[in-house]
């Protein structure tokens, strides 16, 4: 299963404070939608593209279509912005 971690804030905002879960996925893409249907409205959040995410310690800006093993770690992170 992997490992989802979120931030306080994003915990807070839509998993009523549930920072750290798993779940069965193989892909990014499939994690988001089914974030979306557990978690109404974290999907949305993720594809609007505020977030980034760590995948077993890589910082991805766009990974929806990277593949994920079943002992993966997911970190989402609101995105660095440049400048």
């Amino acid at each position: 299963m992997v490992r989802v971690l979120l931030t306080d804030s994003i915990s807070k905002s839509y998993t009523g404070g549930v920072s750290e879960f798993e779940i069965f996925v193989s892909n990014v893409r499939q994690l988001i939608r089914q974030l979306d249907e557990i978690y109404p409205g974290l999907g949305s959040e993720i594809d609007n593209g505020t977030l980034s995410l760590s995948i077993d310690g890589d910082i991805y800006q766009d990974a929806f279509l990277e593949d994920l093993q079943p002992d993966s770690e997911i970190t989402f992170l609101p995105k660095i912005g440049g400048g």
